[in-house]
């Protein structure tokens, strides 16, 4: 039976990522020094997101919680849920974090990664009960809104690695941003560069993958942010030239689940969270195909034996258990 995302599991993802969202050590911060001055810890630098070892790890773990707290309103974790966005989902400490991104040396801080995961908390926020979190992170949103705006027009040409730099996965997060807020402008100019970055692809050969850091699939991903943002009508001619042999499981590259030999090594750890990512992608993709078309069992098979290789592995070395909940998540609810 395929896996599915249960009370027990979003319980489980839950209590994981509040026993480090608070967690400011190890910390590995992308920060510019410009003087002295700017040797702070990570709270003194970033009052809600210095925990999950890095900014946007922390960001996509308070977006994981939000979205348990929807899904589960009743779990046993919501009260703590409830509690852990009270402390920190503050004006005051947003304006800490607004300030930061106002620093000159910041301009590029977590471009495009943590701008779009921002986005998707703050997207998920906005369909909670409760408005005050979502109110109180509106500045910051706004802050990253603008800076999408700012950056895309000047940016000639798409990162395709599967790592953090990869714009298909940061427009593909933006566009739920886009749409819940309403934002016409922005997804049309996601729209714009998704078109003018991948609507000419055909016959992907996903020759490179996996490479030995990947977390995302760069063949998989581009496909989704173009399943996101394109209407169906478009999309289906552009996925039939993208990938045109994935009814015979080709490229093969993409239907063998990788493999992490070193889970205390935190980029070889990454490979769990491709099998993740990938069966996110897969589900989400199977899902936009109509019944009878015979990718569809191909890709949820593929889904069904990534997830069943990353799954076990989402709690274990900090390397993995601070972040590789959050993508068990997206899997599981796509």
């Amino acid at each position: 039976m395929p896996p599915v995302l249960t009370p027990a599991i979003a319980a489980r993802f839950a209590t994981l990522a509040l026993g480090h969202v608070t967690r400011e050590y190890p910390n590995k911060p992308g920060h510019v020094l410009a003087g002295p001055e700017d040797a702070r810890t990570p709270a003194a630098l970033h009052p809600v997101f210095y925990g999950s070892y890095d900014w946007h790890s922390c960001v996509h773990a308070h977006w994981l919680l939000a979205r348990v707290l929807r899904l589960f309103p009743e779990a046993a974790e919501a009260g703590a849920i409830r509690a852990h966005f009270d402390a920190q989902l503050t004006p005051d400490k947003v304006a800490g974090e607004c300030a930061y991104l106002g620093q000159p040396s910041a301009r590029g801080f977590e471009r495009p990664y943590g701008w779009a995961w921002l986005l998707k908390l703050a997207d998920e926020l906005g369909g909670l009960d409760e408005p005050r979190w979502a109110a109180a992170l509106a500045p910051l949103a706004g802050i990253v809104v603008r800076r999408f705006r700012d950056f895309l027009p000047l940016a000639p040409y798409p990162v395709r690695v599967g790592t953090h730099f990869n714009t298909a996965f940061a427009l593909r997060l933006a566009a739920d941003y886009a749409e819940g807020a309403g934002d016409a402008a922005l997804r049309a100019l996601l729209l714009q560069k998704a078109e003018r970055w991948y609507g000419a692809d055909v016959d992907c050969p996903a020759w490179g993958e996996p490479g030995g850091d990947d977390f995302l699939s760069s063949a998989l991903i581009e496909a989704e942010c173009m399943r996101r943002l394109l209407p169906p009508e478009r999309f289906e001619p552009w996925f039939d030239r993208f990938l045109p042999e994935l009814a015979a499981g080709r490229p093969a590259t993409l239907f063998r689940p990788a493999t992490a030999t070193d889970r205390s090594d935190g980029k070889i750890a990454h490979l769990d969270g491709l099998n993740l990512s990938r069966a996110w992608c897969f589900r989400a993709l199977a899902g936009a195909l109509p019944p009878e078309d015979r990718r569809r069992p191909v890709l949820i098979a593929a889904a069904e034996a990534h997830l069943a290789a990353g799954l076990p592995h989402v709690a274990g070395d900090y390397m993995g258990e601070h972040w590789l909940a959050t993508f068990a998540l997206l899997a599981l609810a796509a």
